[in-house]
C-alpha cells in the first residue's frame, strides 16, 4: 500500500479510538514479543517487501544469495501470534544461540567510527508506543489481524553493530546474519520536515530485518527505507558522523537511476560515453555527494546492474534488454558483476525502483525507404522469418549455472501462458520472462560484436579450378551438325550450329548443365565455340555465376547471373538444354529513376528457362563490375570467349616484356634492352622503382630497434603485487614488428642472358639498378629517419642485381637541385615522387655531393625550367558535387577535398556540436541538423527547403554520396526474427540506401566498424550489395587500415564503394606505409570463403610507419585537466607529420590542446605509471599516498588464496574476493579508494590480466583506435601520455586521426573528444578520394580519344 494510503487510513482510523486501551494493548504486545534479553533478537527476521518496495540489499552495488532477496511469500499475521514461532516471517531462520557475527571492517582502517551512544533515548518498545506516534486502529479485536507493520520516519540516524562500529546497511551483513541497530528521532509518518524537532529520541532499533527503496519521492531522491519486527521506519536524514556512510547508499541508488534512464534512451553508447555521462552529471542538490566519477561506477557496479536486470524483466518481452548493451557488458566484465544473482527469488511483479517511464520518443524515427529497398528488405526478412518458424526457431540454450535458469517457468507471464504445459498454442516458443538467463544473452551479445580476424571459420583452401565436368552428367541426346564447318585448325573442325533433340544451339547461345548431385542448381554458360576432333563434339562453355555463388549468398535474385572469368572446354552430351540470358543494361535515363523503380523483380520466368546478368563478378575480392566490352575480330567469331582473353590479358601483364633492345658490342654474355613493361606500367633506363625489402640489403647495418623485454625480473612483489601478471614482451601499440618500407632503385640496365645459341632469354628480365638509401638505413639510424622528409632518400654508387618480376611499381626520384618547383611542391605534386640532395658513401659513412650521373638524364641544367615536359599534364578533374549524411565534424568530406575530388555541398548531421564543427571548417556547406529520415522524406514529397528555409538538394544534384550510417540498432541483435527484422528494416543503413536510390550519385560510399562486414553473419553486408547490385550499381567491399595510410593509430575500417553504370569503379587504395603485421589481417570471411581486398602489395608500404613521436613530440607540456583552448607552440616542428600538419602557411597559435580533468585518485594512479614502454596498471605500487583533494588512498588487501596464480615469491596471498579460490563472491570483499582498482585484479584473471588499462603510449608505437571518451579504464586503456602524467589531449587525439592543427572543434572537451573519435581519418579519406579521382580521370580520358 503507497504510503499516502496507509497515512489516510490510520488518520480516519485514529479518529474512533480510545486511545488508552489500544496503548496498553500495544505495550503488552511489545513485551511478549521482545522477550530476549539487551535487545537481543535472535528469532526475528527479514520482513518481506511491501508497497511497491523491492529489496535494494546490496553490497555497495554487491550481490548476496537468493534467500536474501526479501521478496517473499509472507504470514505475518501467524507470526505476530505466535512470538515465539520458531520461523520467521520471510521464512529464514536464525538461531539465537548462533555466533555473533562482526561488521567485516578492519580495526586500523581510519575510517572505522564508533557510535557514541544516547544513554537518554528511549527503547524501541517505550518508543513505539508514544503517543506522538501512535495512529493505530483501536478495534481491540483486529489489532493482531492488522495487514500492515506501522510505518514512521526517522532522521538524525546511524547504524551500527553489536560492537559499536558504525556500518553500512547495504554492503551484505543483514543477509549475513549480522545483526544492526540503528539510532534516530523517530517522526510520525507524514511529518516531512527531517529535523529533531517533535521526534521521539530511539535508540538501539532493530535488529534490521531488511532495507528497501520505495521509488523516489517526486524529487531526484530514493525513499530508503528499514524494517524490524514490529515496523517500517523511512529514512530522512542521516547524522553528522553517519553522513559519509549513507551518502554512498543514496550515491548508488541515484546512480542505478541515471544509468538505467541514459541506457534507456541511448541503447548503443559505449562504456566511455557513460562515463561522460556520469562525470559531467551534477549530483541533486540535498545529497551528500558532489561528483560522480568511473570509481563511484565501478564501486556500484553490481546494484547497477541489478537494477538494470530488473528494469530490463519489467519490459516488455519483444524489447532488447538493456542487459546486452555493449556499455553494459564492458561494465559487468571490467567490475566482475555476478547475473541473475537476485532475479530468481523474484517470484512477484514489482514496480522498478527508480519508476523510470519508457522513453516513446526516443531514438531515430522510422526509417524513410524508397519502394525499391523497402522491397528487398521486406520480402527477405519475410522469407527468412517464415523459414524460421517452419523450422521451429532456434531452441534458446541456457547457461545452467545462474539462479535464474534453475528456477522452474512461472506460469504467469504471456510466454509461459503459450506454452502447451500451461494451456497456451506453443507457437511463440518463448523463454519464460522470469527465466531470461542474462548470462546467456550477453554471451550472445558478445559474440555477435567481437568477430577477431584470426580467430574467424576454418577458410576453405582455394583450390586449382576442377573440371565441372567430373560433377555432371551426361544426356542421351542425339547430336548433329547444322551446315558444314566454317574453319579447320589442326584436327578441330569448327562449326556455327548443333542440333541436339531438334532444338538448334549456336555459338552465342546460352545452355543449362545437369549436376550429378540433384540438390545442385543447373551450370548455366554461353556457347563460344563449336567443334569436333577425334574424341568427339565439344563446345567451349563461358560460365555464368548463379548470385548464390557470388558473396550475395542468399539475398540474391534466383534470377540473376553474374559473368565471371571461368571457362572451359566440354562435350556436348553434357547439356541439358538451351536457356534464355538476356543482358540488362542501365537505361538511358538512369540516374532520373531514382525512387521510382517499384519492382525488385528484374524479369519474369514462367518456364524456369529465364535469366538476366548486368554485371562481372570477381570473385576473390567480390567486385562487380560493368562488364568489359570485347570486340573479337571478324575471322575469330565462331571461337572468341572473353573469358580466356580476360585471362590472357591479365597474365600478359603480369610477365615482364621487353622492348628496343640496344646494340652494344661489349655485352656478349647479355642482350640490352631500353624498355620493359610489367602490369601495365613502363619503365626505361633512368626510372625509378619498387622492390621488396628482401631484394637487397645495404652495406651499412643500422641500429635497428633491438626487441628489447620490458619485464624486470628484480621486482619486489610486496610493493608490486600485481607486476607478476605481465608474462609477455608484447607490448600493445608497438612497431617493433613493422616491416621495412619498400627498396628503391633507379634502372641502370635493363637485360635479358644471352643462351648457348646467342639469342636473348626473354623469359627472364633483369635490372641492373642504383641503390637509394633512406635515412633510416645510413649509419645515423632511426633518429634520422625522424627528422627528415619520408620522401627524401640518399643516392649511392652501390650496385644490385634483380629480378624483374619482382619490381612492386614504378616511382619518380629528381635531384632536388634539378627541380624547378620547390620540394614540397614537387613532392604534394603526385604520388610516389621522391628527391635526394646528397650521395651516401656508406664505407666511409659520410654523405656527399652527388655524382653528375646521378642526376636524371633530361634534368641535368641545375632546373631552371627544364624537365617540365617528362610527365605529361593531367586534364583537370572537377569536383563532384557531394552529400556528406551522418557526417560528424567532417573527416572524411575533409580527406575528399584534401584529394581534391569533391565538393561538399550539404551534410547531414544530428548531433548539433559535431554539425557545429563541420560549419566551422566548411562554411559554404548547408548543415542540416536534422533527422536524415525527415529531410529525405520532404525531398520525396516534392519539398525543395526544409523547415528552416535551407535549400534541400534535388535529384541530380548529388555526384556523391558518403557517409558512416551507425549500425548499433542491429549490431547486438543474436539472429534475425520478427523483432530483429523490423528493427533491422528501420535501421539509419536502410535510410542510407534510400538516399542512395533516391539521388543516383555518380559514385557511393559506405564507412563503418570493421565488423559491419560480419553482423549476423555477413547479412547487413549482402543486403547493402544486393541493393546497391538491384539499383545498377557496381560495387565491391573490403576492410582498410588507416596505419597503413599516415597515422600513428590503427584503425580497422569497413568501406562499401559503388559506381554508377558508365563509371570506372574505383579500387582500394595500396598501402602508403608500412604498420604493425598484427593490425593489418584485413581478410573477411563470408560463408566460409575468404575475400580479399583488391590491394597487391600486401603490407608493404612505400613509407616508414607513422609514430606516436611523430605525431605529438613538438606539443607543449600541459597538466592533468588543462582548458586553456589557444596557447602558444613553444617550438618549431620536429617531424615530416609535424610539419604536414601544421601547414603551409605559419599558425603561432595552437588550439584545443586541452585534456579531461580526471578525479583526484586516477590522478593518483597516473603519476605512479612508470614511464617505460608497455607500463599499466600492472606496475602501479601498492601504497597509500596523499590525494590532491586532501584525502588519502588506502592500500588494497590481498585476503584470498588464488587457485590460478598462487602465492606470491614471498607467499603472499594473490586474491582480494573469494572467487579467486573458485567460490562465489562475497560482497563483502569489495574494497574501494586504494591506488591499484581492487575490481583488475579481481577479474583480470578471465580477461587477459587487462593488459594496457591506465597503459601508457611508447613513443615509437601508435595508438590504439582513438575513442571518443579517452579513459584509462576504457575499452581502449592505451591513453596515458608518454612522459606526462595525464590522458591525450584532444589536439593529441586529432593528430593521431590525421586532423590538420587548423581543424576546429566545437563545444566542451568531451564534446570534441567525440568528434575526433567518431570521424573517418582525413588521410584515410584522401587516399580512397584519390582512387576515385583516378576513375573520373580515366573517364574524361576516354572521351576525349
Amino acid at each position: 500500500m503507497p504510503l499516502y494510503f496507509l497515512y489516510s487510513e490510520v488518520l480516519l482510523t485514529r479518529a474512533y479510538s480510545p486511545q488508552d486501551g489500544y496503548l496498553s494493548k500495544v505495550k503488552a504486545l511489545l513485551g511478549r514479543e521482545l522477550c530476549v534479553e539487551n535487545g537481543s533478537h535472535g528469532d526475528v527476521v527479514e520482513q518481506n517487501c511491501k508497497n511497491g518496495k523491492t529489496n535494494g540489499s546490496a553490497a555497495n552495488g554487491d550481490s548476496h544469495k537468493e534467500e536474501d532477496d526479501g521478496i517473499m511469500d509472507t504470514k505475518e499475521a501467524d507470526a505476530m501470534k505466535s512470538p515465539s514461532a520458531p520461523k520467521g516471517k520471510g521464512g529464514r531462520k536464525i538461531k539465537s544461540d548462533s555466533e555473533p557475527k562482526n561488521c567485516r571492517q578492519y580495526l586500523d582502517d581510519s575510517d572505522l567510527k564508533l557510535f557514541q551512544g544516547d544513554p537518554d533515548n528511549l527503547d524501541e518498545p517505550e518508543m513505539l508506543t508514544d503517543e506522538r506516534l501512535s495512529l493505530f486502529d483501536s478495534n481491540e479485536d483486529g489489532f493482531e489481524n492488522y495487514e500492515e507493520l506501522p510505518q514512521h520516519k526517522i532522521t538524525n540516524f546511524c547504524v551500527y553493530d553489536k560492537r559499536g562500529h558504525l556500518c553500512p546497511f547495504d554492503s551484505g551483513l543483514i543477509e549475513k546474519n549480522v545483526e544492526l541497530y540503528f539510532s534516530c528521532a523517530v517522526k510520525p509518518i507524514y511529518d516531512d520536515n527531517p529535523c529533531m524537532d517533535g521526534g521521539v529520541p530511539a535508540k538501539k532499533l532493530g535488529p534490521i530485518n531488511a532495507w528497501w527503496i520505495t521509488g523516489f519521492d517526486g524529487g531526484e531522491k530514493a525513499l530508503i527505507g528499514f524494517t524490524t519486527a514490529f515496523a517500517d521506519y523511512i529514512l530522512m536524514d542521516p547524522r553528522e558522523e553517519y553522513a559519509p556512510i549513507f551518502a554512498v547508499m543514496q550515491e548508488k541508488i541515484y546512480m542505478s537511476k541515471m544509468v538505467v534512464e541514459f541506457l534507456q534512451k541511448n541503447p548503443d553508447v559505449s562504456y566511455e560515453d557513460l562515463l561522460n555521462k556520469i562525470e559531467t552529471t551534477v549530483p541533486p542538490a540535498g545529497l551528500n555527494f558532489n561528483r560522480f566519477t568511473e570509481d563511484t561506477l565501478l564501486r556500484h557496479a553490481q546494484f547497477v546492474v541489478e537494477q538494470v536486470e530488473s528494469y530490463d524483466e519489467a519490459g516488455d518481452s519483444d524489447e532488447q534488454p538493456i542487459i546486452v548493451t555493449p556499455c553494459m557488458r564492458d561494465l559487468i566484465k571490467l567490475a566482475g558483476v555476478t547475473l541473475g544473482k537476485r532475479r530468481a527469488a523474484r517470484r512477484q511483479a514489482i514496480r522498478h525502483p527508480t519508476k523510470i517511464e519508457k522513453d516513446s520518443k526516443g531514438g531515430p524515427t522510422r526509417a524513410t525507404t524508397t519502394k525499391l529497398v523497402y522491397k528487398i528488405f521486406d520480402t527477405f526478412f519475410s522469407d527468412q522469418i517464415d523459414q524460421n518458424e517452419k523450422d521451429g526457431g532456434i531452441k534458446r540454450q541456457r547457461c545452467g549455472v545462474c539462479e535464474v535458469c534453475l528456477v522452474p517457468d512461472c506460469g504467469k507471464c504471456s510466454a509461459c501462458k503459450d506454452m502447451i504445459k500451461f494451456g497456451g498454442s506453443g507457437r511463440s516458443k518463448q523463454a519464460c520472462q522470469k527465466r531470461r538467463c542474462p548470462n546467456l544473452a550477453v554471451k550472445e551479445a558478445e559474440d555477435d560484436e567481437n568477430i577477431e580476424e584470426e580467430e574467424l571459420l576454418p577458410v576453405k583452401a582455394p583450390s586449382k579450378k576442377v573440371s565441372k565436368a567430373k560433377t555432371k552428367k551426361q544426356s542421351n541426346g542425339k547430336l548433329t551438325w547444322v551446315g558444314d564447318s566454317i574453319k579447320t585448325e589442326g584436327k578441330k573442325h569448327y562449326y556455327m550450329k548443333v542440333c541436339m533433340d531438334n532444338e538448334v544451339l549456336e555459338v552465342g547461345d546460352c545452355v543449362s548443365v545437369s549436376s550429378d548431385d540433384p540438390s545442385i542448381l543447373l551450370y548455366l554458360a554461353r556457347i563460344t565455340s563449336l567443334w569436333e576432333d577425334n574424341n568427339g563434339k565439344w563446345f567451349h562453355a563461358h560460365w555464368f555465376c548463379r548470385g548464390t555463388d557470388t558473396v550475395l549468398g542468399e539475398s540474391s535474385d534466383p534470377l540473376e547471373l553474374f559473368l565471371v572469368e571461368d571457362c572451359e572446354d566440354m562435350q556436348l552430351s553434357y547439356v541439358e538444354g538451351k536457356v534464355n540470358v538476356m543482358y540488362k543494361a542501365p537505361s538511358d535515363n538512369w540516374f532520373m529513376e531514382g525512387g521510382m523503380v517499384e519492382d525488385i523483380k528484374v524479369i519474369d520466368d514462367d518456364n524456369g528457362k529465364n535469366f538476366f546478368y548486368q554485371l562481372w563478378y570477381e570473385g576473390d575480392c567480390a567486385r562487380f563490375e560493368t562488364p568489359p566490352t570485347f570486340t573479337p575480330q571478324e575471322d575469330c567469331k565462331f571461337n572468341f570467349c572473353a573469358s580466356c582473353s580476360r585471362a590472357e590479358e591479365r597474365e600478359e601483364k603480369e610477365t615482364p616484356r621487353v622492348f628496343e633492345p640496344i646494340k652494344d658490342e661489349d655485352h656478349d654474355s647479355k642482350a640490352l634492352y631500353a624498355l620493359a613493361c610489367l602490369k601495365g606500367e613502363q619503365f626505361r633506363v633512368g626510372d625509378s622503382c619498387y622492390l621488396p625489402p628482401d631484394a637487397y640489403n645495404f652495406s651499412v647495418k643500422a641500429a635497428s630497434p633491438v626487441k628489447r623485454p620490458h619485464r624486470k625480473e628484480d621486482v619486489d612483489e610486496e610493493l608490486y603485487p600485481e607486476y607478476y601478471r605481465k608474462h609477455s614482451d608484447y607490448i600493445k601499440g608497438s612497431n617493433l614488428d613493422a616491416p621495412e618500407p619498400f627498396r628503391v632503385g633507379r634502372i641502370k640496365e635493363i637485360f635479358c642472358h644471352r643462351r648457348s645459341n646467342g639469342k636473348a632469354d626473354v623469359s627472364e628480365v633483369k635490372l641492373r639498378l642504383y641503390k637509394f638509401y633512406r635515412p633510416e638505413n645510413t649509419h645515423k639510424g632511426a633518429k634520422a629517419g625522424y627528422h627528415t622528409d619520408i620522401n627524401q632518400l640518399y643516392w649511392s654508387d652501390e650496385e644490385v642485381t634483380v629480378n624483374m618480376s619482382e619490381v612492386l611499381g614504378r616511382c619518380r626520384v629528381e635531384y632536388g637541385e634539378d627541380l624547378n618547383e620547390t620540394v614540397q611542391d614537387f613532392s604534394s605534386g603526385g604520388p610516389d615522387r621522391f628527391y635526394f640532395l646528397e650521395a651516401y658513401n656508406a664505407k666511409s659513412k659520410s654523405f656527399e655531393d652527388p655524382p653528375n650521373h646521378a642526376r636524371s638524364a633530361v634534368n641535368k641544367g641545375k632546373g631552371k625550367g627544364k624537365g617540365k615536359d617528362q610527365e605529361p599534364q593531367d586534364p583537370k578533374v572537377p569536383k563532384l558535387r557531394t552529400l556528406d549524411v551522418f557526417s560528424g565534424c567532417g573527416g572524411l568530406s575533409e580527406g575528399f577535398h584534401q584529394a581534391g575530388i569533391a565538393e561538399t555541398l550539404w551534410a547531414i548531421e544530428m548531433w548539433d556540436p559535431a554539425a557545429q564543427a563541420f560549419r566551422l571548417n566548411n562554411p559554404g556547406t548547408t548543415v542540416f541538423t536534422e533527422d536524415c529520415n525527415v529531410l529525405l522524406k520532404l525531398v520525396m514529397s516534392g519539398e525543395k527547403t526544409n523547415s528552416l528555409g535551407q535549400r534541400l538538394p534535388q535529384k541530380g544534384d548529388v555526384e556523391m554520396l558518403c557517409g558512416g550510417p551507425p549500425c548499433q540498432g542491429f549490431s547486438g541483435m543474436n539472429r534475425f526474427n520478427s523483432r530483429t527484422y523490423s528493427k533491422f528494416k528501420n535501421s539509419l543503413v536502410v535510410s542510407y540506401l534510400s538516399y542512395c536510390d533516391y539521388y543516383r550519385p555518380k559514385f557511393f560510399l559506405l564507412e563503418n566498424v570493421r565488423n559491419f562486414v560480419s553482423f549476423k553473419s555477413s547479412m547487413v553486408l549482402k543486403l547493402t550489395l544486393r541493393c546497391l547490385v538491384r539499383m545498377g550499381y557496381q560495387c565491391t567491399f573490403g576492410v582498410l587500415q588507416a596505419g597503413q595510410y599516415g597515422v600513428a593509430q590503427t584503425r580497422r575500417r569497413a568501406i562499401i564503394l559503388a559506381a554508377a553504370p558508365g563509371e570506372k569503379l574505383p579500387r582500394y587504395p595500396e598501402p602508403l606505409h608500412v604498420f604493425a603485421p598484427r593490425a593489418c589481417s584485413l581478410n573477411v570471411v563470408v560463408d566460409d570463403k575468404k575475400y580479399f581486398s583488391n590491394v597487391t602489395r600486401g603490407n608493404g608500404g612505400v613509407y616508414r610507419t607513422i609514430t606516436v613521436r611523430d605525431t605529438m613530440s613538438d606539443l607543449p607540456e600541459i597538466r592533468n585537466g588543462a582548458s586553456a583552448l589557444e596557447i602558444s607552440y613553444n617550438g618549431e616542428p620536429q617531424s615530416w607529420f609535424q610539419r604536414q600538419i601544421r601547414g603551409t602557411q605559419y599558425q603561432p597559435i595552437l588550439k584545443d590542446h586541452i585534456c579531461k580533468d580526471l578525479s583526484a585518485l586516477v590522478a593518483a594512479r597516473m603519476r605512479h605509471i612508470p614511464l617505460a614502454p608497455g607500463s599499466d596498471w600492472r606496475d602501479l605500487p601498492n601504497i597509500e599516498v596523499r590525494l590532491r583533494d586532501g584525502t588519502s588512498s588506502k592500500k588494497l588487501r590481498y585476503t584470498h588464496p588464488d587457485k590460478k596464480n598462487g602465492r606470491s615469491s614471498s607467499g603472499a596471498l594473490r586474491g582480494v574476493c573469494t572467487c579467486s579460490g573458485g567460490v562465489p563472491c562475497d560482497p563483502a570483499d569489495r574494497q574501494f579508494n586504494t591506488l591499484i582498482p581492487w575490481c583488475l585484479p579481481h577479474t583480470g584473471n578471465r580477461h587477459n590480466h587487462w593488459a594496457g588499462l591506465y597503459g601508457r603510449l611508447e613513443w615509437d608505437g601508435f595508438f590504439s583506435t582513438t575513442v571518443t571518451n579517452p579513459e584509462p579504464m576504457g575499452k581502449q586503456g592505451r591513453v596515458l601520455h608518454p612522459e606526462q602524467h595525464r590522458v591525450v589531449s584532444v589536439r593529441e587525439c586529432a593528430r593521431s586521426q590525421g586532423f590538420p592543427d587548423t581543424y576546429r572543434f566545437f563545444g566542451n572537451v568531451l564534446d570534441k573528444h567525440r568528434q575526433v573519435g567518431n570521424a573517418v581519418p582525413p588521410p584515410l579519406s584522401r587516399a580512397i578520394g584519390l582512387e576515385i579521382k583516378k576513375c573520373v580521370l580515366e573517364r574524361i580520358k576516354e572521351k576525349d580519344g
